[in-house]
């Protein structure tokens, strides 16, 4: 690989980290990157979930102070989402590289228009919670629910929290910060469990993962630091919009 391609997957990957941290939908950016440098899909797509791990580390750290009162129910659904991460994993790996490269258009519309839909699904949650219910939701639809986002973050990831949060919003009456910290912890334990699984599988582009990590970190941190000095609605259609072209760039091919 060039030394160009290796700066723009760097630089790709930072700006993954940045947006991850302050909008989400980083695998956007990244994703279609790795693929117009002539990475293979399905190694792309493997190599970008394992990189990107690291850098959602923080987000979690940050509201760690809302584990205790969400201790019992992550003992329920964390088991789930890592076995759902997991048979995402193995999904990917048995999809030839032909099938997965015809439904990635659609895969980042769908994506992309996730990340378009993340403020009213937010407003949604926080409206639904402006209510007073009683918690009464099936353990098991909850878990099945969870379980089937985990398939989706393990296959591909890009809009996963945004699922996650609709899912949680739906069978659990929290507070807004409880439910991002559930978000942020169950979108971790997925994706650790799947990129564990992808580095045993040998279509990991470890090389590539490497550049991915410390540009991911990076830019992280500088996302974390400009949080509150940058409106992320910006930065989120700006991905949006980048998600749409690529979309479109993506079909132009089949």
């Amino acid at each position: 690989m060039s030394l160009f391609n290796e700066i723009l997957i760097f630089m790709a990957a930072m700006a993954a980290g940045f947006i991850n941290a302050m909008a989400g939908g980083g695998t956007l950016i990244s994703f279609p990157v790795l693929l117009a440098v002539g990475i293979s899909p399905v190694v792309a797509n493997v190599t970008n979930t394992v990189a990107l791990v690291p850098g959602t580390i923080g987000g979690m750290w940050s509201q760690r102070k809302d584990f205790k009162s969400q201790y019992q129910r992550l003992l329920k659904l964390l088991p789930v989402a890592i076995v759902g991460g997991i048979a995402g994993g193995l999904l990917i790996l048995n999809t030839s590289e032909d099938a997965f490269r015809s439904i990635i258009p659609y895969l980042i519309l769908v994506a992309t228009l996730l990340l378009a839909a993340q403020v009213r699904i937010k407003n949604w949650v926080v409206a639904r919670i402006g209510h007073a219910h009683t918690e009464h939701h099936n353990p098991v639809v909850m878990m099945g629910l969870v379980f089937m986002a985990a398939i989706y973050g393990g296959y591909f990831g890009a809009g996963l929290g945004v699922i996650l949060m609709a899912v949680l919003g739906l069978v659990t009456d929290e507070t807004m910060t409880r439910l991002n910290f559930l978000k942020q912890a169950l979108g971790f334990a997925i994706n650790l469990a799947a990129a564990i699984y992808f580095a045993f599988s040998g279509k990991v582009d470890w090389m590539v993962a490497l550049v991915m990590i410390f540009g991911s970190l990076l830019g992280g941190l500088i996302g974390g630091k400009l949080a509150g000095k940058m409106k992320p609605e910006i930065l989120r259609w700006i991905v949006v919009t980048a998600g749409l072209i690529a979309t479109v760039i993506f079909f132009l091919k089949e």
